[in-house]
């Protein structure tokens, strides 16, 4: 017998007097949340991107393309990477040349090193770690082009935030390919120096989408 059938041999013996319809009492979830934060889940997520060195801006959903168009331009980005499957009418106010990436036909690394950034949309997102999540769906592409170019800018929607990582989890399906971003990418291995930009993009900036009324 094998230790995991050891195990679990003596899990059913502890069990064995236990009725099959008895209820179990499962207590409420908590979070981070409900102890620590100040403020309602969106102002939570907005100030732990903050704390990152994330750019954050709240904007309207009929404004998205507008506000995209606007991030780009601050940047002085003339050359973007953008998922296959990305709204085109984010971009298109831009003015900005788009290389559509796609697991058909990928872009090389050298083209995704030579451009001035990169715009996505995300899976989930979690306010009490200020983490976004990428599951490489049609609107946010293959991992490498958020990890290459040197600026992300990510939209995300209100709807899209949850409190904590349980929930987040809840949504995600384990099978595709995530990426958790929690800030620019930065190290401080070394001598405790902060280095940006190792392991991915030096800034990330964020549109925060609000759906509601």
């Amino acid at each position: 017998m094998s230790a995991k059938e050891a195990i679990l041999a003596r899990v059913r013996a502890a069990l064995a007097d236990v009725p099959a319809d008895e209820s179990v009492h499962r207590p409420r979830e908590r979070t981070y949340l409900d102890s620590h934060a100040v403020g309602p889940t969106l102002e939570v997520f907005e100030d732990r991107l903050v704390d990152y060195k994330a750019l954050v801006h709240r904007v309207p959903a009929d404004r998205v393309g507008a506000e995209v168009a606007a991030a780009l331009a601050r940047r002085g980005a003339r050359r973007v990477v953008v998922p296959q499957g990305l709204p085109g009418e984010w971009t298109e106010q831009a003015g900005v040349e788009t290389l559509a990436d796609s697991r058909e036909a990928p872009l090389g690394v050298h083209e995704l090193d030579a451009a001035d950034g990169v715009v996505t949309a995300c899976a989930v997102a979690i306010a009490e770690t200020g983490t976004i999540v990428l599951d490489g769906g049609p609107d946010q592409g293959r991992r490498a082009i958020s990890l290459v170019p040197d600026y992300h800018l990510c939209v995300v929607r209100a709807d899209q935030v949850v409190d904590g990582v349980p929930q987040a989890v809840r949504l995600l399906d384990p099978a595709r390919p995530l990426t958790w971003i929690s800030g620019p990418s930065a190290t401080s291995d070394i001598e405790l120096n902060r280095v940006e930009g190792v392991h991915g993009p030096r800034t990330l900036e964020v549109l925060l989408v609000e759906t509601g009324p």
